[in-house]
């Protein structure tokens, strides 16, 4: 009996401890992306956080937070082990610390004065937060929490006005709303000093929100007919499933060359107008080796189709991740090299200030594009001889809007992503990767192509719906073979708001947080002067 009492109060301690509370957020948060894609528990699943860091000291919150972060990062990035060890725990490590700042400025007694206030004031913080996270060391803006609802077209329309920032946004409003009602629930709870007297004016705000934003994602969900007169393209994208491990082998060359050419010669009976290959694509160095160059254009003699294709090209000194765009008819030639590199993919942030990070991510380098090119391409079928404009997002460009935004405001009509995730191994890595792709279509309103060497290759349309996708007969789709293709409609100068103005609500977030200063510390002033 005793023992039993002795197991009772220690486990009671463990669901007590804030640290099991802040884990306990860790894992909603997990289970709310690919992988389990629960996509539903993101909107409670910083609640245990918030519960845990009410009235702690900033070193404890610090922690607290830290901990919750950690634990998140370790296991939704866990793949880039196939990578680096050691530069993952490095990278977590890195990326807990918004986590643990967001915990500081959450847990700090002045935000309780801010009253209602605490409501916007919070969401706004994790925003720029994962604004910072989105830019500093060129950016690693990877698994916003907004992205958990890339499977839910209707709640992520709105994003084509405040970009993936207003999900974000709105999954820590949701939270902090219903942490706040349910500590009105409990009795003698603090609340923030809202001026009714029970959870029924926050709750009808909460119906009202998401009344607004679910009938903005219906209204631009409706069946829209294209003008009969509208250009149209059709793509077809090719998935080698070249594995890694072959990628680079001079012996794998001659496979990896027949697998692409099989099956873009297969892709040619759908007739499209453009077929693309996936990110360095090419086994070799296009300018040192011309057979590979040969074979190619003997390719493109039996069609008039236009070639995308992904490779590391040499211009002296300098190597470069780039597409290229090529057809047989007219000698077209186009590149465009990678402009927004990966930081720990390819290359070190800090090198020169901290040298052992070249030991612990044992990674070449390749230059950095200074342009975002436009590809050019003529409609073959098009009686008016239109051409279709498109910019190429190069392995995880997607992943910053500022880069689809660039493509889009240079004429950009749709967007293709080549990539490589075959690093990655059968991980939720190329899941998370599809993610961003939806949130830059929805945010400027264009479709999104995606050629990914071993998956998720398709289309997803200006709407954030995926179509289309390389799959096999149990419907896997990664780390299978196969071709899709499919007609397009090519948008004619209409921009979203988004496209147009670019991150104007993080920046309406900072501007919430500078007010949420001013307010607490106009209300400290009154307290003082009252005592």
């Amino acid at each position: 009996m005793l023992r039993t009492i002795r197991t009772y109060s220690v486990v009671e301690r463990f669901l007590r401890s804030p640290f099991t509370w802040s884990v306990g957020s860790a894992c909603l948060l997990t289970l709310s992306f690919p992988g389990w894609n629960l996509a539903w528990l993101v909107w409670f699943a910083f609640i245990p956080l918030l519960r845990a860091l009410e009235g702690r000291r900033p070193a404890r919150a610090f922690a607290l937070a830290y901990c919750c972060g950690v634990v998140y990062w370790l296991a939704s990035i866990y793949w880039l082990v196939h990578v680096t060890g050691p530069g993952t725990l490095v990278l977590c490590a890195y990326l807990a610390l918004y986590f643990a700042v967001f915990g500081l400025a959450a847990s700090r007694p002045w935000t309780r004065r801010l009253g209602a206030f605490r409501l916007l004031f919070v969401p706004a913080v994790w925003v720029a937060l994962e604004y910072l996270r989105n830019w500093l060391f060129t950016g690693f803006g990877w698994a916003l929490v907004g992205y958990s609802q890339y499977r839910n077209p209707a709640v992520i329309q709105f994003a084509d006005i405040t970009g993936a920032w207003g999900v974000s946004f709105l999954v820590m409003w949701t939270n902090i709303c219903l942490q706040e009602a349910l500590t009105r629930l409990k009795p003698g709870g603090p609340g923030t000093g809202l001026p009714h007297k029970t959870t029924r004016g926050l709750i009808a705000m909460m119906v009202c929100v998401w009344a607004g934003v679910l009938g903005y994602g219906f209204w631009k969900l409706r069946p829209v007919p294209a003008a009969a007169d509208a250009p149209r393209i059709r793509v077809a994208v090719v998935q080698g499933n070249i594995p890694q491990e072959l990628k680079w082998q001079e012996q794998a060359r001659t496979y990896i060359m027949d697998t692409y050419l099989r099956l873009s010669a297969e892709s040619l009976s759908d007739a499209p107008d453009l077929v693309a290959w996936p990110e360095a694509a090419l086994p070799v160095i296009l300018e040192e080796e011309p057979a590979y160059a040969a074979r190619i254009a003997e390719f493109l003699k039996t069609t008039d189709a236009g070639l995308l294709l992904g490779a590391v090209t040499f211009q002296d000194p300098q190597y470069y991740n780039s597409a290229i765009l090529l057809r047989s008819p007219d000698r077209l030639f186009q590149e465009y090299h990678k402009v927004h590199l990966v930081p720990f993919g390819e290359y070190i942030p800090l090198r020169r200030v901290l040298p052992f990070l070249e030991t612990i991510v044992p990674i070449g380098e390749v230059s950095r594009g200074t342009d975002y090119t436009i590809f050019e391409l003529p409609l073959r079928r098009d009686t008016q001889r239109r051409v279709a404009r498109f910019g190429v997002l190069i392995c995880f460009e997607d992943v910053f809007p500022d880069s689809a935004r660039a493509f889009v405001r240079k004429g950009a009509q749709f967007l293709v992503n080549i990539t490589n995730d075959a690093w990655y191994q059968r991980t939720a890595a190329s899941f998370q990767h599809l993610q961003a792709s939806v949130f830059r279509a929805v945010e400027n309103r264009v479709c999104v192509i995606r050629a990914a060497n071993t998956g998720i290759s398709g289309f997803i349309d200006s709407r954030g719906r995926t179509a289309s996708l390389v799959q096999d007969k149990d419907g896997r789709q990664i780390f299978v073979q196969g071709t899709r293709s499919r007609e397009i409609v090519l948008t004619q100068g209409e921009m979203s708001f988004y496209s147009r103005y670019g991150d104007v609500f993080p920046a309406f977030c900072l501007a919430l947080i500078g007010l949420g200063g001013i307010i607490a510390r106009v209300r400290s002033r009154r307290v003082t002067a009252a005592l």
